[in-house]
């Protein structure tokens, strides 16, 4: 906050985008895995407890092995063991999507917070950042400017992952079974077993954004780590319209929005802070409103998604 501060009005854009890095890197991965589950016919509301669950996981394998990397990898096989479940679940006759996905995102905070006790003290090695600020002789823009490698990881997944929805044989799979359950089991495709891998993919993905909460930012693990990302990832997937890129501009949209009442804290204006810290509560909101235009929402909605399941 002193860095921004002695920038002057300077350090309210260079606090903002500096936040809107660090804070977009958990929507960005839970998003992608929501689009990517959602381009399959399938929706998983489950994604925040998967995202708490990926965030303790990680710590504690971080924390017993001494790696961090390891840690990531332990989150997104969490995430990934959690869509298998949530896709089994779903493949029963009679079972709805989002009653499954709200039960496993109740049953995944719930057992993390449960078998995180003992790492609420402990200190985990932490990812390490990349200096993106080299080339500026200000420790404030070097400071701002440290940029996590899963950031980075994350907006380069972004393009390949829209790439090969649109020109890939899996992406054809994937977007028919999406589309028309009935064309692809008339193909021969296996329905289920597509959903099943595209719900542990985006599985796996969201463990991946949990583990950058408690080993980047903020960096430890505690019982109020999630403020609702995995839940919010669920509109900013719907306003990026099923698109992969869109979720990159969208996530960075919706970290800024959350840095914008630090970012002003740091410059000594305090008025309406906690108005400003509510912003990413209202952007969803608003973003919620806005997609609710069927002429809008529905032009790129993977079709199966619109049948009562």
């Amino acid at each position: 906050m002193n860095d921004a501060a002695a920038l002057g009005l300077w350090g309210i854009p260079l606090a903002v985008a500096a936040g809107a890095i660090r804070i977009s890197t958990p929507f960005l991965f839970v998003s992608l895995g929501e689009c990517l589950t959602e381009k399959s016919g399938r929706v998983n509301l489950g994604l925040e407890g998967t995202l708490v669950m990926g965030a303790m996981g990680g710590y504690g394998v971080s924390f017993l092995t001494g790696s961090a990397w390891l840690g990531v990898l332990a989150a997104g096989a969490i995430g990934a063991a959690l869509g298998a479940l949530h896709a089994w679940l779903c493949s029963k006759p009679r079972v709805n999507d989002i009653a499954v996905g709200i039960a496993l995102m109740l049953f995944g905070v719930g057992l993390a917070f449960f078998l995180g006790k003992p790492l609420i003290q402990p200190t985990a090695p932490r990812l390490p950042a990349i200096s993106l600020g080299f080339f500026s002789d200000l420790p404030q823009v070097r400071s701002a400017l440290q940029v996590n490698a899963l950031f980075l990881i994350g907006a380069a997944l972004a393009p390949l992952l829209l790439w090969a929805l649109n020109r890939t044989r899996f992406g054809l799979v994937l977007r028919t079974v999406g589309e028309s359950a009935d064309s692809a089991r008339a193909m021969g495709v296996d329905v289920n077993l597509v959903r099943r891998r595209a719900t542990m993919a985006g599985g796996f993905l969201a463990g991946v954004g949990g583990s950058f909460l408690s080993l980047f930012y903020p960096g430890s693990w505690n019982e109020g780590l999630s403020s609702g990302q995995g839940l919010m990832a669920v509109a900013l997937v719907i306003f990026a319209r099923w698109n992969p890129v869109r979720c990159l501009f969208a996530s960075l949209l919706f970290g800024g929005a959350s840095a914008l009442g630090p970012a002003l804290q740091s410059v000594g204006i305090t008025w309406g802070y906690h108005l400003f810290n509510a912003a990413p509560y209202i952007v969803t909101l608003a973003i919620m409103v806005a997609a609710s235009s069927a002429t809008q929402t529905l032009r790129d909605q993977p079709a199966e998604l619109t049948l009562a399941r």
